[in-house]
């Protein structure tokens, strides 16, 4: 199978352990703004929303993309964090958050997504870009930095590398599209907590902010607020053998920092490590009692995205 089918049947020695510091007092969205762009894809326009914060005449730009059903207020606190340094812009990738889901499932996949970033980079003006992508926007933004000419010019991939597992695509294949009607939020919060439980140790008020963010009203309670039709490829075939993309990441040249929750099933071991010795030749960070993903909320884990990103 080729590298673009691949992609769009797809959808889709470690450092020290991190010093132990306060989770972050979520704040109120001062600074906060809701926009969106209008794209095209392989059957006609489509809207994608995106958060956006910080002063809106910074020229550093830092693009926060999310993972398969999430969107881009999972970034709330890394934005906030960050906002006095970059101006931050948080999309929701089609099919999820604000953003129109598509009228041809099929679309959804990595040619259109990619091209909706260009889309969104054109809107903001912004010839190089900062790019923290976790899981599927990770490999958003490999995709993006592999390119000649890519505005990528400092890159964070979020438990995601060049090889995605078998194992763990089924176990999203198993929950995506699936999800049920909840009768209340506090019922949405308890499923989400039992499905997401490998995002690892949150408080309460950061589980009730991002099911706050990942459910939307309906008739007769709440649903997910991204389109079950972007499952339809994981259930259209069996997934029998790892994904492998290291054409991808070896074309990558930016500075990279890959970050992977200690006990992750998508990124193993030793693809970890191999991502530090070729290609870009990532800084590599390890979260202890994390699998897929860090969700980048507390203060620990956004320091450490923070101290690359700007340099230190």
């Amino acid at each position: 199978m080729s590298l673009l089918d691949t992609l769009r049947r797809l959808f889709q020695p470690a450092p020290p352990l991190l010093e132990h510091r306060p989770a972050p007092v979520a704040r109120p969205y001062h600074g906060l703004r809701e926009k969106s762009v209008q794209c095209i894809g392989p059957h006609g326009l489509h809207r994608m929303a995106y958060s956006e914060w910080g002063d809106p005449a910074n020229r550093k730009v830092l693009i926060c993309a999310h993972g398969l059903t999430r969107n881009g207020r999972d970034f709330d606190f890394l934005a906030q964090a960050l906002a006095d340094h970059y101006r931050v812009v948080c999309p929701d990738v089609a099919g999820r958050g604000r953003s129109d889901w598509l009228g041809v499932k099929g679309d959804y996949g990595f040619p259109l997504y990619v091209s909706d970033m260009v889309t969104l980079l054109a809107r903001l003006d912004a010839d190089t870009v900062h790019w923290v992508g976790t899981s599927m926007g990770g490999l958003i933004g490999m995709l993006l930095a592999s390119q000649p000419h890519t505005p990528i010019s400092r890159l964070v991939l979020n438990d995601v590398g060049p090889v995605i597992t078998a194992t763990s695509l089924r176990r999203i294949g198993e929950y995506v599209g699936n999800a049920p009607k909840f009768a209340s939020m506090a019922e949405a919060e308890a499923w989400i907590r039992v499905v997401s439980a490998p995002f690892g140790p949150l408080t309460d008020d950061q589980w009730q902010h991002i099911t706050r963010h990942a459910v939307r009203p309906v008739n007769g309670g709440f649903a997910m607020v991204y389109d079950p039709g972007i499952g339809d490829v994981f259930r259209s075939a069996p997934i029998a053998a790892d994904v492998d993309l290291w054409e991808v990441y070896n074309a990558i040249r930016c500075p990279t920092l890959v970050i992977r929750g200690a006990e992750s099933d998508l990124l193993e071991p030793s693809t970890f490590q191999r991502m530090s010795e070729q290609g870009p030749r990532a800084r590599l960070a390890e979260i202890p009692g994390v699998g897929h993903a860090p969700m980048l909320m507390d203060a620990a884990q956004i320091a450490v995205v923070g101290d690359f990103l700007l340099g230190r």
